[in-house]
């Protein structure tokens, strides 16, 4: 993928599994992804991206689901050189 045009298409998978090139393109987008618990064992998805807490929380409540059974994260460069 090089370049990410919409980057919702990125909701469902795995951002461990995520491309090279798609992981570059998404450097610093926050991302939501329902929190982990043994009574549901959530699987890493993302659930919303955008570039802010803000934005992530909006798309969640646009599908129904409850932004405070979600955790964001900043996504980092997919790995740092030296």
């Amino acid at each position: 993928m090089a370049a990410v045009k919409d980057f919702r298409n990125l909701v469902g998978r795995a951002p461990d599994r995520l491309d090279l090139a798609t992981r570059e393109a998404t450097v610093g987008k926050v991302i939501a992804m329902q929190l982990y618990t043994p009574g549901n064992l959530a699987l890493q998805r993302i659930e919303a991206i955008g570039d802010s807490v803000q934005e992530c929380v909006a798309q969640l409540r646009e599908r129904g689901l409850d932004p405070l059974e979600h955790e964001f994260s900043r996504l980092n460069p997919p790995f740092l050189a030296r």
